[in-house]
């Protein structure tokens, strides 16, 4: 992806690790990106994290774009409102916490200040578009633009309209997420959890009753999703997966969905995430990756992310070359 300076700006609003994954898209793809927090020393945290992330991305070989880490890091600054945030901006991206209240408030601020062209963008995990948006002067440009964790290394990213949405923003904002180096996927209808956490959800459900039965333990849990499950997946969906591993869907009904259906039966009743098999698996993490050592983990899955992609990119590069022979 060639990164040229841009003159648009991007605002960006909450400057914790969502919001500065954002802003380091955005100015790897030359935008000019402004961030705002209500507390001024999480903007300067931020700004420190992103410049030592840009480095370490540069000295890995792994930064993304065309323009050098200082460069990119140039492109990003502080705002002390939220007004000089959002103003002149094309594009705003609210990352303030999972609270249905709290995010309404904050867009009833930025409906004051967005021009009528604008897009006003939530990263919501959960939260329907039309419940945040209902009440707003330009709920017509509203969307949920909602990323996988950490935007940066993983980037697929889920867009939600609500019922009242211009159908252009899905358009410009498709458009924009490729640009940027993301891979958005449409929601084409308000889901409770869009895709990506009901998918979660339903293998730490699963998970948390094996455990909870004592079948089996966290670390081998994690073990199949990792060396088993996860391998498959991190090129291929399951779909494509169970097509490949038979002589296509039609094949692998007939022979699995009899099996399927009987173990899916036998998941049970979801339960609340509390209690015994709460202390079981906090402790077993524990045991793997110390509450002090979750900094440095992070960073490892970090690193781990960012060479998965730029292999996958590689062979997608190679893929071409043997497929234009």
């Amino acid at each position: 992806m060639e990164a040229k300076l841009k003159t648009e700006i991007v605002g960006v609003v909450g400057s914790g690790l969502i919001g500065r994954s954002w802003a380091m898209l955005f100015a790897a793809a030359g935008y000019q990106v402004r961030i705002y927090d209500t507390d001024p020393s999480r903007m300067c945290h931020a700004l420190e994290e992103i410049k030592l992330q840009l480095r370490d991305l540069d000295k890995r070989g792994l930064l993304r774009g065309e323009l050098t880490a200082d460069e990119q890091f140039s492109r990003i600054s502080t705002a002390a409102t939220l007004e000089e945030c959002v103003k002149d901006s094309f594009y705003i991206q609210e990352n303030v916490p999972e609270d249905a209240e709290l995010k309404k408030k904050v867009h009833a601020e930025l409906d004051k200040y967005i021009r009528s062209n604008s897009i006003l963008a939530s990263s919501t995990s959960a939260i329907l578009p039309s419940i945040i948006s209902e009440g707003l002067a330009h709920r017509n440009r509203f969307i949920v633009v909602h990323p996988t964790n950490p935007p940066f290394y993983a980037p697929m990213v889920e867009l939600c309209s609500a019922p009242w949405t211009d159908p252009e923003v899905m358009e410009i904002t498709r458009a924009l997420m490729k640009e940027i180096g993301q891979q958005p996927v449409t929601i084409n209808k308000e889901t409770d959890g869009f895709v990506l956490n009901r998918l979660q959800y339903a293998i730490l459900g699963e998970g948390w009753r094996l455990i909870r039965d004592n079948v089996i333990s966290v670390e081998d849990f994690d073990i199949v999703m990792k060396h088993g499950l996860g391998r498959r997946y991190a090129f291929m969906g399951p779909f494509e997966t169970a097509y490949l591993n038979s002589e296509g869907w039609k094949v692998y009904s007939e022979r699995y969905a009899d099996m399927i259906y009987r173990i899916q039966r036998s998941f049970g009743e979801p339960e609340k995430m509390v209690g015994p098999t709460l202390d079981k698996i906090q402790g077993e993490c524990e045991k793997m990756v110390p509450m002090e050592k979750l900094q440095d983990r992070r960073q490892w899955r970090d690193r781990r992310l960012t060479a998965l992609a730029k292999l996958i990119n590689d062979m997608e590069e190679e893929d071409k070359q043997v497929e234009g022979q």
